[in-house]
C-alpha cells in the first residue's frame, strides 16, 4: 500500500420511502468516476437505510481503511442546495428505518455527548467551493435531521474524534443532475482535504517550535 496516498471513504445511502433512486448514491457513484486525483485512494460504499447496519458498517470502514477522512452523503427532500452539515446529534431517533426498526434508546451512543461537531470548518469549505464558480449552490446547516443521515454522521464523528463530514444533496433534478452533484462532491472533498492538510502542517510547525 502506498503510504504517501491519502485514503478517503465516501458513502451514499440506498433507497428508502419515496426515494426509490437515492440521489446520494447516484452522486457518490459520479464522484467515483471523477476521482479525487492520483494522490487520493477513494473508496465508496452504499449504506442501507437501517440503524443496525450503520452501527456495524461505519466502525468497520474506519477499522479497515484508517482513512484521513470519511464523508457521508445523504438525500434531503427539503434541500435545494448541496448542504454541508456541521454536527451530528445523539438523541431523538424516533423514525423507523427500512426494517421498521428504531433504537429503543432513541440515541446513537448511550452516554455519548449530545452533539459532536466536525473538526472541518464547513463555513470555510462553503466559501472556497462557492468562490470556485462551480455552478452548484452550497450552504451550511446545523441540523442533519435526526434520521439515518444524522445517526450515521454522529456515529462516524464519535469514532473519528470529529474527522468526518456529512453532505446533504437534493433529489435528482431538483435542480441538479447526478453529474452536477458528483462534480460538487469532488470540489467539496478536495477542499476538505486541502484544509485538513493545512491544519496538519500548522500542528507540525507548532510541535517543531516547542
Amino acid at each position: 500500500m502506498d503510504n504517501s496516498k491519502r485514503t478517503v471513504v465516501v458513502t451514499g445511502f440506498g433507497p428508502f420511502g419515496e426515494h426509490t433512486v437515492n440521489a446520494s448514491w447516484v452522486a457518490v457513484q459520479e464522484l467515483k468516476k471523477l476521482g479525487l486525483g492520483s494522490e487520493v485512494d477513494l473508496h465508496v460504499y452504499e449504506v442501507p437505510v437501517e440503524y443496525q447496519t450503520v452501527q456495524s458498517l461505519v466502525p468497520s470502514l474506519w477499522k479497515q481503511y484508517h482513512p484521513q477522512l470519511v464523508v457521508h452523503v445523504g438525500v434531503s427532500g427539503m434541500a435545494t442546495t448541496v448542504t454541508l452539515e456541521k454536527c451530528g446529534r445523539n438523541h431523538g431517533y424516533k423514525g423507523l428505518d427500512n426494517s421498521s426498526f428504531c433504537p429503543d434508546s432513541q440515541c446513537c451512543i448511550v452516554g455519548g455527548p449530545d452533539c459532536i461537531n466536525s473538526v472541518i470548518d464547513m463555513e470555510s469549505v462553503c466559501k472556497r467551493v462557492t468562490a470556485s464558480g462551480l455552478g452548484v449552490t452550497v450552504s451550511v446547516s446545523k441540523d442533519a435531521g435526526r434520521y439515518l443521515c444524522d445517526f450515521t454522521y454522529y456515529t462516524s464523528l464519535y469514532l473519528s474524534h470529529g474527522r468526518s463530514a456529512f453532505i446533504h444533496v437534493p433529489p435528482l433534478g431538483k435542480p441538479y443532475s447526478g453529474e452536477d452533484l458528483g462534480r460538487a462532491l469532488q470540489a467539496i472533498v478536495q477542499v476538505m482535504l486541502e484544509l485538513q492538510a493545512q491544519a496538519e502542517e500548522t500542528i507540525h510547525c507548532q510541535q517543531h517550535f516547542h
